[in-house]
């Protein structure tokens, strides 16, 4: 009961805007649970040492004394030989039993570092590459096949039940991966690759975030990993692989033809049209992600509107070029990036 109420206080501090509470004390997975296990052992132990010092300490202060002990100890300016021998047989305990319980916490800090990398022992891994950019997340499920290669940003899907491997890589800065739910910190570090492996228990959808000061717009770069069941985590790869479908109804239409007359299409890729941008978020499947400017804001029609006016203004510094569209193109342009799911 009382480890229930703990973690409630502490998830609520970290919770999440949507979904799971994004905490490292409500785990979803075997490496966010051994590293829970580790905490809580962290916690209760040294929280039990911190209270029995506190009792001992109040214990001396407030232990009465007689005048005449009083006096004899002031006037020798020292203890007596039974007290030294005492106090002595104290220290030396202590210092025994710090030394123990340091070495009890280092053997189990260390022996949960190698057991969360057990995974990549597992059998039919899922590989997903993914890149940090100042202030967005590229994705990629990465496959022999270069065709069956998945592109996305800022959001990841995985199957329940499948051990994931996430590759990192950073294109500018040092940025640092992490869903709590899921597993610890990951740092990602310019032309250097690192490895870590997740593994979801249970449905849901989990926040993760940079957790390492990247830029002006660090705090609004986030993501989110969406774990689902094989049969919905292959329906949906199998909509990511196809390309855009062509706009038939004439007001899509007219929208794509915004898009392709304006400079968006050096920055975006729509696959299965002529924008081959790599240096923005893909859009092929744009209106089927849950929000916008790396999760800074919902996906809705206007917060896209805002975005596409004025990025600046909702994310200042962003790298996001600032383009001017009649106000007759605007609503056919969102219409158009919205039915891209």
């Amino acid at each position: 009961m009382r480890r229930a109420v703990v973690s409630a206080i502490l998830a609520s501090v970290l919770t999440g805007c949507a979904g799971r509470q994004q905490s490292a004390v409500d785990p979803v997975g075997p490496q966010s649970g051994k590293i829970d296990t580790l905490w809580w052992s962290f916690f209760w132990l040294l929280g039990a040492i911190f209270i029995a010092v506190i009792i001992v300490l109040l214990f001396t202060l407030m232990r009465p004394r007689s005048g005449a002990e009083q006096e004899t100890i002031e006037a020798a300016h020292k203890p007596s030989e039974a007290t030294d021998s005492r106090i002595r047989r104290i220290v030396t305990g202590a210092t025994i039993a710090t030394i123990v319980i340091l070495f009890v916490l280092i053997v189990a800090s260390v022996g949960t570092g190698k057991a969360i990398s057990e995974l990549s022992y597992k059998k039919n891994p899922l590989t997903i590459e993914v890149t940090g950019n100042q202030w967005w997340w590229q994705i990629r499920y990465l496959n022999d096949d270069p065709s069956l290669t998945v592109v996305t940003a800022n959001e990841i899907h995985i199957p329940v039940g499948r051990p994931v491997q996430i590759r990192g890589l950073s294109n500018d800065v040092i940025h640092s991966f992490w869903v709590p739910n899921l597993h610890g910190k990951r740092d990602l570090i310019p032309s250097r690759t690192t490895d870590e492996w997740i593994e979801a228990d249970h449905p849901g959808l989990y926040r993760g975030q940079c957790a390492e000061f990247c830029g002006l717009q660090h705090a609004h770069m986030s993501l989110w990993v969406v774990a689902e069941p094989q049969d919905k985590f292959k329906t949906w790869m199998d909509a990511q692989l196809q390309p855009a479908v062509a706009p038939s109804d004439p007001e899509l239409q007219h929208g794509q033809q915004v898009f392709m007359n304006h400079a968006c299409i050096f920055c975006h890729q729509i696959r299965g049209t002529t924008a081959g941008g790599q240096n923005a978020p893909d859009l092929t499947h744009f209106g089927s992600r849950r929000g916008i400017a790396a999760n800074t804001v919902p996906n809705t029609k206007g917060n896209l509107a805002g975005w596409i006016v004025d990025p600046q203004s909702m994310k200042p510094g962003n790298h996001m070029a600032s383009i001017v569209v009649d106000s007759t193109e605007l609503q056919p342009l969102i219409e158009y990036l919205e039915s891209l799911k």
